[in-house]
């Protein structure tokens, strides 16, 4: 158990993500550095209850809102990007993972607020054999963010029977998360990047590794929900999408008011008139600020929408649509306001001591995830105009 004392919570979890701003802020440059999170930055986290958000009320979590965790990712992410990509891949991880398995097994695992759960991307190279009591999982799985500072890891993989066909569950191919502890893995420290250094979003192999029933839970199938609260119908790729946006949000809003502050006291040496004066850097900024917020509106308005649907069970097709335009086109929005206000604030830019250079290429590393792919607002199109569609991500 974490040896952490609580108290009880009384602000809301974007209040208490705005709390730690300060401290992400002294410490940006050197989780940077070190491709993790601080020490310092991860008992903060811990201390105000940052990776239980999602989690279910019946595991100690608090099972909030989603408007209100795409705002705490957005809070922190504004301060430092790593450590909101973490909170948020943590979070949908544990959360959705907890919600179908059994209470006990759950509890064993996310059993206190130092709770975290980190796993890498899924693919179609795993091996996975059913076999008495559990599986047996071979495989290598990339870009495990937040890993070295979670107990648990975890890999997802389809199931095959042990003469090699497919096992069925359900009427369909059966696929699973696996949870095991992070020193069953073999770790490959390659997390070399562009940006969003901090994850340490590390790869991992695991070879005919034993994984029990209990802790392999289907957690976007229906079947296995234990839980009942409206954010798990809402099914994982989603959730995702949703704190990831709010990452990217957060980055936009911070160079957007790191951009503004230069404008009021800087005077370009290529114009002649100082940047508060210029009617275009007026202009632009007046933009940047519509772009932004008209971005961030449409995915509050998503979010509340499929919210309260899947409280009221009746969430839909045409609604998950939605969310999945609103976060795609809002990671794009976000990018391209990040872009303008790195280009807009010149050659100082570059510079490691200044405030964007770092922003940027997280900016720019969180805009080549999937969840930012051209080809999903493309699907959204094909599903308003009703032409042919392969439904994924939703």
């Amino acid at each position: 158990m974490d040896s952490i004392v609580h108290t009880a919570l009384t602000a809301s979890a974007p209040e208490r993500a705005r709390t730690l701003q300060a401290l992400l802020d002294a410490h940006g440059a050197e989780i940077d550095r070190r491709r993790e999170l601080t020490p310092e930055v991860v008992d903060a986290l811990v201390e105000q209850d940052m990776l239980r958000l999602l989690l279910p009320k019946s595991l100690g979590g608090q099972e909030i809102h989603l408007l209100d965790f795409c705002r705490a990712t957005e809070a922190v992410a504004w301060a430092d990007a790593s450590a909101g990509w973490f909170v948020n891949q943590s979070n949908v991880s544990a959360a959705t993972s907890a919600a179908a398995m059994s209470h006990e097994a759950a509890a064993a695992i996310f059993d206190g607020p130092r709770t975290g759960l980190a796993w890498g991307s899924k693919h179609n190279h795993s091996t996975c054999i059913r076999v008495e009591g559990g599986y047996r999982l071979t495989g290598t799985w990339g870009f495990a963010s937040g890993s070295r500072h979670t107990k648990w890891i975890g890999a997802h993989s389809s199931v095959r029977n042990p003469d090699g066909s497919v096992h069925m569950r359900y009427g369909r191919p059966d696929e699973r998360s696996f949870l095991f502890l992070r020193e069953k893995a073999t770790i490959i420290d390659n997390w070399q990047v562009l940006g969003l250094r901090g994850t340490g979003s590390d790869t991992y192999t695991v070879t005919d590794l034993f994984v029990p029933d209990e802790h392999a839970p289907a957690r976007d199938a229906p079947e296995e929900w234990r839980e009942t609260g409206p954010l798990y119908p809402i099914l994982s790729t989603l959730l995702y999408a949703v704190g990831f946006c709010g990452v990217t949000l957060g980055l936009g809003r911070r160079m957007l008011e790191t951009y503004t502050a230069l404008a009021r006291g800087r005077h370009s040496k290529a114009s002649p008139t100082a940047m508060i004066n210029n009617q275009a850097v007026q202009r632009e900024i007046g933009l940047l600020e519509a772009r932004l917020s008209a971005a961030r509106a449409f995915v509050h308005e998503a979010v509340c929408q499929v919210y309260d649907a899947s409280a009221a069970g009746r969430l839909d097709v045409d609604l998950r649509m939605r969310l999945r335009l609103a976060t795609t086109h809002g990671m794009n929005e976000a990018t391209e306001v990040s872009i303008a206000c790195y280009r807009g604030a010149g050659t100082g830019a570059i510079l490691d001591a200044a405030p964007f250079e770092r922003r940027f290429r997280d900016a720019m590393s969180a805009s080549q995830h999937l969840q930012a792919m051209p080809a999903l607002i493309e699907m959204v199109g094909r599903h308003i105009i009703g032409s042919d569609n392969v439904v994924q991500y939703i």
